[in-house]
């Protein structure tokens, strides 16, 4: 069985041409001018419209095992496919977590069966499981996940000869949340002096503050030129973070990488005000100033990738007061029409997007055959039409938990059709769950 898109704009390693693409299979056959297929072939027009490679997002967070009350495999890869990401990787500390060779399988088995969406899934580090750690496979594992901060309870990584031993003898890519628990302790017992148990969500980025991140990643960039750790430094959120990372190398050969999300290029401070809790993350939304320093080391290549740390929580448990409403919120499903708004606004190009979205997370993953439109690799494809805005609503959110901070925005590009290893997975408001998605192998 082919298919065949006739006609359209492909957005691809720093170029925009208009192209027919065939598909045979799982994979992309050719790219060309004018293809013409006989036989059983299923046909696309692509007049006016944009093929850009599927979305690889590196930090998501499904909930499944433990906490399926806030979000399951199933539900977030279709909420992942609808928004034009094809592929993620995600993140262990769900319930049981993931720290354990058998307990990393077991997500592998499920999302075998559930994930309309390719997968990865980190192994967890914590401060006693070096031995079940160091067994991970290199080829079929995106990375080990340190959370060097106080996100995750039992899951901080904060003994210092632990530390040392895992950037010394863990071969894999590192990945690391960095916030300095000390830090946030004694900023968070300041804002209980002074307001008790009613601290103001605008305290949010005082209490995990910049000192806080600064001080972690610092570290964990410290300790990988020490041991030369390939590391990846998640969610950056300020602008003095930045300086910690080159862009006078090309990619392919940086050991130490670094990614940004959506939330920290879109919101601010100022918007605590009116969004409260519905932007509570860590490490925190902070300033215009941190924004826009994010912003230039992405356009720079300080910073390498673009991702979401989607991490739901139900609408009851988001309600809470500051001390008990859980920090993240779900973004996947908006994350490319995100960046094609900021490519309405002159912000970024359409190249840069797939670039910063898909080329460069498989370069820093050294994924295979993902992330580009190349003759020969996976068919993981996105179509979007850039003119026709559609308003995110209650009833247009696919996660799981219901909400959106996004909820009210109208984005200006849709997301048409996204293809998952040629599956024709999401076609305008439908899923096809015919096929499932795969898991992503590494070349390491």
């Amino acid at each position: 069985m082919y298919c065949l898109i006739k006609n359209i704009s492909v957005v691809n390693e720093g170029s925009v041409s208009v192209r027919d693409l065939l598909i045979k299979g799982q994979r992309i056959e050719k790219i060309d001018s004018n293809i013409q297929v006989d036989g059983n072939t299923a046909e696309f027009p692509g007049d006016g419209l944009y093929l850009l490679p599927g979305v690889i997002d590196d930090q998501v967070h499904f909930r499944e095992p433990g906490l399926t009350h806030k979000a399951e495999i199933y539900t977030e890869a279709r909420a992942a496919v609808a928004g034009g990401v094809t592929s993620y990787m995600e993140m262990p500390n769900v319930v049981p977590q993931t720290l354990t060779q058998d307990l990393l399988a077991e997500k592998y088995s499920l999302a075998g069966r559930r994930s309309l969406a390719n997968f990865s899934f980190y192994m967890g580090a914590s401060n006693d499981n070096l031995e079940e750690v160091l067994k991970t496979n290199e080829s079929d594992v995106c990375g080990v996940k340190i959370f060097m901060g106080s996100s995750t309870g039992d899951m901080l990584v904060d003994n210092e000869q632990v530390l040392e031993k895992i950037f010394r003898n863990v071969p894999l890519l590192i990945a690391t949340h960095c916030e300095d628990e000390t830090t946030i302790r004694r900023n968070l017992a300041l804002a209980q002096e002074r307001y008790g148990e009613n601290i103001p969500f605008t305290e949010h980025p005082v209490i995990r503050s910049e000192e806080a991140c600064y001080l972690s990643s610092s570290k964990a960039v410290e300790l990988a030129k020490k041991y030369n750790t390939r590391l990846h430094v998640l969610h950056i959120s300020t602008g003095k973070e930045t300086s910690l990372f080159r862009s006078d190398i090309p990619l392919n050969e940086k050991r130490i990488t670094s990614e940004a999300c959506i939330h920290h290029l879109w919101f601010s401070d100022d918007d605590y005000t009116e969004k409260s809790r519905w932007i509570k993350w860590n490490p925190a939304v902070k300033t215009k100033d941190d924004r826009d320093s994010i912003w230039e080391a992405v356009l720079s290549n300080e910073i390498d990738v673009i991702a979401t740390d989607h991490a739901p929580h139900t609408i009851a448990e988001k309600e809470n007061s500051y001390l008990k409403a859980p920090s993240g919120g779900p973004l996947i499903q908006h994350s490319l029409a995100a960046m094609l708004d900021f490519y309405h606004a002159g912000k970024i190009s359409l190249e840069r997007i797939a670039e910063k979205m898909s080329h460069a997370v498989a370069e820093c993953f050294q994924i295979v055959d993902r992330g580009y439109i190349r003759e020969g690799y996976f068919a993981d494809l996105v179509i979007v039409n850039l003119n026709k805005p559609w308003t995110v609503s209650k009833e247009n959110i696919l996660a799981k938990c219901g909400w959106s901070p996004f909820e009210d925005h109208t984005f200006k590009s849709s997301v048409l059709k996204t293809f998952v290893n040629g599956h024709l997975a999401y076609d305008e408001g439908s899923f096809n769950e015919n096929a499932r998605g795969m898991r992503m192998s590494f070349n390491r």
